[in-house]
């Protein structure tokens, strides 16, 4: 074969073949909060050759429930995995729901796709359970192992299912970005074989500590590599609204935090730099792959997609380090896609989650719609501009947690004296919304205490509007605040427990003729007593996983008239009408 048509043949494979996925995890990067600005070779390699998603959000702010959400594309409900640890989660709760057998590696692979994980799979995913059994849906794999995931100078890695590996010494992020390049050079040895890479480093998570003879772990703030301890002397965490104050009508623990001091500023702003520092040798390791893909000629045809599990708070509302969180610094968090078709330079304002991530890659990889997994919950995330601008909009996201909210650093958890190390009453169903006239945020806590915040008035959600939901000439969207709640109350009550359209689609579940899509549509007046009469989000108790028979009325009513649900054993008429909505205030009493 003579040299023209040798490359006219790997031209031709390189067009029939589907395109391959480089996905870069972070842990607890968060965007408000979370260095992006920082890491210069993954502004200037991806999001400037790319597209930047500014309302993407997880469904839970917390790890190991979050990427069960984002590779099975179920909302965290519908994994059964919402914890870090057994009985509610960790990697014997990912084996026992059977998502082993049937998650995004495993279709991947079906679709055609080698696929390659190198850092942090699951939590509790340890030295002692690796191989039983190993985790499934990998040609090759290097996994960090629990309780060393954190320990940023002490990682233990099991490789392709072999007897773990000590690396005393060594630097996490770095030796991950070896094993990356080295996954990378093998996934390129056969350039008609598409094939997915997933990296995620620890990085920028708490370095964690663990004493064996006390049964105690706890979180202090991240470590850098020996050559970035010099960088962001000077930085601060920002001085918004909301840092070291309490929020105006609070609720739940998150009332009571005393003033953060001096000193635990200084530290929190130490805990920042830390943190910043940390992601440049990930930042180095984006730029060391790009270049790899460019210098094989394999990066026009790859998506590189970066994001992180969950975000991240620092000094905000006066909470010393951690997530756990509904708020805008947990729970919004990056996204930025570069890849075939995607504009460069762009901003994409269509509201996504990672709920969608699954569905997405599933897209990419060229499975139609009619194969994709029956049970999903999201939808494919425009990557083109066309796309957007035919894509479906939706302005929810769903937002969940079961269990306790953890302090990191010093003085958080670590601290024997601390009395604000772990706030527990901290499970909650909430929702998101965005869209050109209102931004809300509305929570319901397992102690039945509720959140409202007008993210358009008050983007850092200093104000409660719930406690006093009659405040006077106060309206969200023109209308006043008790008919809002009404409205996302019925909201959170279809997607608390919903499955597959409900999750896409909730206001149709209320409205099945269709002629409600949003909000907006929902705020009209003709609807005013069917929404005052729904049940209202409850929960009986305050769990650590999700236990449907302690989160209340799991039924709605359903406007038509001739159409009825159950509600606790009892019939009602889909279209009864009724008195105003009872809010509670935060002893849980009425306030009205």
């Amino acid at each position: 074969m003579n040299l023209f048509l040798a490359v006219l043949l790997l031209a031709s494979l390189a067009l029939a073949k589907q395109p391959n996925i480089l996905f870069i995890l972070t842990d607890d990067q968060g965007k408000l909060v979370g260095g992006l600005d920082t890491m210069k070779n993954l502004t200037n390699l991806v999001a400037k050759k790319g597209a930047t998603y500014n309302k993407h959000y997880c469904s839970v702010a917390l790890c190991c429930p979050s990427r069960a959400n984002m590779w099975s594309g179920r909302m965290p409900h519908n994994t059964n995995v919402t914890n870090v640890e057994p009985p509610y989660g960790g990697y014997p709760q990912v084996v026992k729901t059977g998502m082993n057998d049937d998650y995004l590696p495993i279709w991947m692979q079906k679709a055609g796709y080698k696929t390659y994980y190198v850092g942090k799979l699951w939590n509790a995913h340890t030295e002692e359970n690796y191989d039983a059994p190993f985790a499934k849906g990998f040609d090759q794999s290097d996994f960090l192992l629990d309780p060393w995931t954190y320990r940023y100078n002490n990682a233990r890695m099991t490789r392709n299912n072999k007897k773990p590996v000590h690396y005393d010494g060594s630097y996490s992020t770095d030796v991950l970005s070896d094993k990356a390049a080295g996954f990378l050079d093998d996934a390129l040895k056969d350039p008609s074989k598409p094939w997915m890479l997933t990296v995620a480093p620890n990085a920028p998570h708490s370095n964690g500590s663990h004493d064996p003879s006390k049964g105690t772990t706890w979180f202090g703030e991240p470590v850098s590599a020996p050559r970035h301890k010099g960088l962001f002397e000077n930085e601060q965490v920002p001085r918004d609204a909301s840092f070291n104050k309490l929020i105006e009508n609070g609720v739940g623990w998150t009332k009571d935090l005393p003033a953060l001091t001096e000193k635990e500023i200084k530290y929190i702003d130490y805990f920042h730099q830390q943190r910043l520092r940390a992601l440049q040798a990930v930042d180095e390791m984006v730029g060391r792959l790009v270049q790899k893909l460019e210098k094989k000629g394999e990066l026009d045809n790859t998506y590189i997609i970066y994001s992180t599990d969950n975000g991240y708070h620092l000094g905000q509302h006066r909470m010393q380090p951690g997530k756990n969180c509904g708020y805008e610094t947990d729970i919004s968090v990056p996204l930025i896609i570069r890849g075939p078709g995607v504009p460069e330079g762009a901003s994409m304002d269509v509201v996504t989650s990672h709920t969608d991530i699954a569905p997405t890659f599933l897209s990419i990889a060229g499975v139609a719609d009619k194969d994709m997994p029956k049970d999903l919950d999201g939808k494919k995330i425009p990557t083109t501009k066309d796309e957007s601008d035919k894509h479906d909009r939706t302005e929810h996201v769903a937002v969940e947690y079961w269990g306790g909210a953890v302090a990191e650093g010093i003085y958080g958890l670590i601290s024997p004296k601390s009395k604000h190390g772990f706030h527990e009453e901290n499970t909650y169903k909430a929702v998101r919304l965005v869209s050109d006239d209102y931004s809300l945020y509305y929570s319901v806590w397992c102690t039945n205490v509720r959140e409202l915040f007008d993210m358009k008035e008050d983007p850092h959600q200093t104000t409660n509007l719930a406690k006093n939901p009659k405040q006077a000439n106060r309206q969200i969207a023109k209308h006043g605040i008790p008919k809002v709640m009404n409205r996302l109350n019925a909201l959170i009550l279809v997607l608390k427990s919903c499955t597959g359209d409900a999750c896409r689609e909730p206001w149709k579940q209320l409205h099945p003729g269709g002629n409600v899509k949003n909000l907006a549509d929902a705020l009209n007046p003709s609807f005013d007593q069917f929404y005052a009469r729904q049940p209202k989000v409850s929960f009986s108790s305050c769990k650590t996983g999700y236990l449907i028979s302690e989160e209340g009325p799991q039924h709605f009513n359903v406007f038509g008239g001739a159409e009825k649900r159950e509600l606790n054993g009892q019939w009602e008429d889909s279209d009864a009408v009724g008195e105003d909505y009872d809010h509670e205030d935060e002893e849980g009493g009425d306030d009205n």
